[in-house]
C-alpha cells in the first residue's frame, strides 16, 4: 500500500501533474471535496479506469481511507503509480487543508 498523509498528498498535488480521484458516493462528493478532483464512485471505477492516465501519479481518496485503499491496491496491481490518502477527506480537513463545500450528505458511508 502506498499511503500518503494529507500533507504529503497536498505536496504531491502541488508539485506534480498528479490526478486526484474521489471514490465516494455522489452525495458525499457534493457535500465536500478536494478542489481539482475527478469523481468516480468506487463501484464504477473498473468501467471508467480508461479515463485515468497511467503515466501520471494518482491519489485516491474517500471519507476515511478504507474505500480508497481498495482502489489504490487494485491500481497498484495494474501498474499505476497509485497512492491512498490516509484517513481520507476527514484527515485532510483535520489537517487544516481546504475543501470545497456543497449541499450533499457527507455522513454517507
Amino acid at each position: 500500500m502506498s499511503d500518503l498523509t494529507p500533507e504529503a498528498a497536498a505536496e504531491l498535488l502541488g508539485t506534480a501533474d498528479t490526478q486526484l480521484v474521489d471514490v465516494r458516493t455522489a452525495p458525499e462528493h457534493a457535500a465536500e471535496r478536494i478542489a481539482g478532483d475527478q469523481h468516480i464512485e468506487l463501484d464504477r471505477l473498473p468501467a471508467e479506469a480508461g479515463s485515468i492516465d497511467r503515466e501520471r501519479p494518482l491519489i485516491f481518496y474517500c471519507k476515511t481511507g478504507a474505500r480508497s485503499a481498495l482502489a489504490t491496491d487494485a491500481f497498484l496491481s495494474a501498474g499505476y503509480d497509485a497512492h491512498n490518502l490516509a484517513g481520507g477527506v476527514e484527515a485532510w480537513i483535520a489537517s487544516g487543508l481546504p475543501v470545497e463545500r456543497g449541499d450533499g450528505d457527507s455522513s454517507a458511508r
